[in-house]
C-alpha cells in the first residue's frame, strides 16, 4: 500500500502512520522547521515547499512573508488540512500529487524546502535546476551529522539543538540542517 493510500492519525502534536508505525511528523520538530523556513525565505522571494505535514514549516514560511509560496502535497488527508490552512493566504499555490510527477508545473524559486515521508524517490538534487541564482535548497536531514548524501557541492550544515520526544525516526539532541546555495 502506497503512503498516499494510508489512513493517517492526526493529534494535536503529531501525525501518525499506523501501517509503518512511525510518526510522519511531530511538534517537537518546530525549531528545525523554523530554521528550514528561514533558509528557504532568505530573501522573501518565491518559495517551493515539498510536503506540508503539520504545516509547521509552512506557517514559518508565511511568517517570513515570501512573495509566493508553492506547496506540493501527495496525501489526501494532509491536502484537506493544507487547503483549510491556506484559505486566507493569497500567495499560496497548491500542487496536488507526487512531486516527482510535477516538475512540469514548477517555476524558478529563491528557496526550496524538501521534507517528505516514505518517499520512493528520496531527496533529489534535481531541485537545484529550479533555483534562481543565489537561491537556497534545504531538506530534512535524517542523518546524525554533516552527511552530504545527495552529493551537493558546497552544501553547508547548520547545527541546531533539539529536544525530541521518544520517536522512531530521530534520536539525539543535534540536528544538522543542510543549506545549499546556488551560485
Amino acid at each position: 500500500m502506497e503512503f498516499k493510500e494510508r489512513t493517517l492519525i492526526f493529534s494535536a502534536n503529531s501525525i501518525y502512520d499506523p501501517v509503518s508505525q512511525i510518526h510522519v511528523m511531530m511538534d517537537w520538530e518546530d525549531e528545525m522547521m523554523k530554521e528550514h523556513a528561514r533558509a528557504a525565505c532568505h530573501n522573501q522571494g518565491d518559495v517551493l515547499e515539498i510536503g506540508f505535514g503539520m504545516g509547521i514549516s509552512a506557517s514559518y514560511i508565511q511568517s517570513f512573508e515570501p512573495k509566493s509560496h508553492t506547496i506540493i502535497e501527495i496525501h489526501p488527508q494532509v491536502l484537506e488540512k493544507l487547503y483549510e490552512w491556506s484559505k486566507d493566504k493569497e500567495n499560496v499555490k497548491i500542487i496536488e500529487g507526487d512531486w516527482f510527477d510535477n516538475f512540469d508545473k514548477l517555476e524558478l524559486y529563491d528557496g526550496i524546502f524538501f521534507d517528505t515521508f516514505l518517499d520512493n524517490h528520496g531527496v533529489s538534487k534535481k531541485f537545484i535546476e529550479y533555483l534562481k541564482p543565489g537561491g537556497v535548497f534545504t531538506f530534512y536531514n535524517g542523518s546524525y551529522g554533516e552527511v552530504n548524501h545527495i552529493g551537493l557541492p558546497n552544501c553547508e550544515y547548520k547545527k541546531i539543538k533539539v529536544k525530541p520526544v521518544e520517536n522512531r525516526y530521530f534520536r539525539g539532541d543535534t540536528y544538522w540542517l543542510p543549506i545549499f546555495k546556488k551560485d
